[in-house]
């Protein structure tokens, strides 16, 4: 028999998505410290280079690190919560018994 989740209690739900935007509020500013990075050693390298590379850099990191985050904080979310333990999984009660 599944256990209820805790994000069915309204006051844990909106504790933990708080928590969820507090960590992408802190992704977004290391994403943008990570850009300025990635601008500063494409200058070095590179000097002037065409607009479209830094707009292209910006974009590749800024897409790679929010995605990242959104998808390990929704694991860390449904980790915490309890949420993974309120499924019922007939799959692997057939393969762990003891389970």
């Amino acid at each position: 028999m599944p256990q209820p989740s805790r994000l069915d209690d309204p006051l844990y739900a909106s504790i933990a998505w708080a928590r969820y935007w507090r960590l992408m509020r802190g992704m977004g500013k290391f994403t943008i410290l990570c850009i300025v990075v990635a601008f500063a050693i494409l200058f070095y390298m590179h000097g002037f280079a065409s607009i479209h590379m830094y707009i292209a850099t910006a974009a590749g990191v800024a897409l790679s690190l929010m995605l990242m985050a959104a998808l390990m904080g929704l694991v860390f979310l449904s980790s915490e919560s309890g949420h993974d333990e309120s499924i019922d999984d007939p799959v692997s009660k057939s393969i762990y018994p003891d389970e």
